[in-house]
């Protein structure tokens, strides 16, 4: 088994940290710096920082506040949101991403996939995906979840891949925020279709929830947000629960 990562996520509205359910009801949780601050110092292995309503305002992400949160880390940091060209992409990773998160603009014109994975190399380009289940499958939604594109995720999550993804975002917005545990078939069949890393995000509410995903699913990376700016589950009381029963994670 491969070495697992847990990744702490900032959803980010009005400069302020915010967190949901199913992408509504947002409640006010902090300072994106602040909490990333925090969540490094903690064990976190990365930082993903999603601007959630650059996209719908028609805006590109908060630079000045990227730039707060890059500052007061080492880790890696991933920035998404409001991203609509290659010089969308290459403006934030001169401001601190390490990698860019492409979430409605990937559906819209996925030759900026393409062309941001030749110029700034597949590991600096995520693509993310927000599933929701549709009867016996799940549909990529767009637009902060509120635009059903009837696209296929499994056929999307592959498509992703041949543009160039260096790693899917994948969010079950039937889990978002409800702390019922990840949706381990959505996971599931993403990896099994993709041969690219795949971090789950949707869901997440104590340690076996994490387990779960890393084992039966064969995820990368498991993210949450939630749970950590609540204090329900510590990351450093996390990774030593996922050691304990044979999850290899990062010190």
């Amino acid at each position: 088994m491969t070495t697992k990562r847990i990744i702490a996520c900032l959803d980010v509205k009005d400069g302020k940290v915010v967190k949901g359910v199913k992408f509504l009801d947002l409640k006010l949780k902090g300072d994106p710096a602040e909490l990333a601050s925090r969540y490094e110092e903690e064990g976190a292995d990365e930082i993903v920082f999603l601007d959630i309503s650059a996209t719908i305002e028609g805006r590109r992400t908060l630079l000045e506040k990227v730039r707060e949160t890059a500052s007061v880390l080492s880790i890696p940091l991933t920035v998404g949101g409001g991203v609509r060209s290659v010089e969308d992409v290459s403006r934030l990773l001169s401001n601190g991403a390490d990698k860019v998160s492409l979430n409605t603009i990937s559906v819209e014109n996925p030759a900026v996939v393409s062309e941001a994975s030749r110029e700034f190399g597949a590991q600096a380009v995520v693509v993310a995906i927000d599933a929701k289940k549709e009867g016996k499958s799940w549909r990529v939604f767009t637009k902060s979840g509120t635009k059903d594109t009837g696209l296929d995720v499994l056929a999307w999550a592959k498509k992703v891949e041949v543009l160039g993804a260096g790693e899917i975002l994948l969010t079950s917005i039937d889990r978002d925020g409800t702390r019922e545990g990840f949706d381990v078939e959505l996971t599931k069949n993403v990896v099994e279709i993709t041969n690219i890393p795949v971090i789950a995000s949707g869901g997440a509410g104590r340690p076996e929830h994490f387990l779960d995903v890393f084992k039966l699913s064969g995820a990368d990376a498991a993210l949450a947000a939630g749970i950590f700016h609540d204090g329900v589950v510590r990351i450093r009381d996390l990774k030593d629960y996922l050691k304990r029963e044979g999850v290899e994670v990062r010190a």
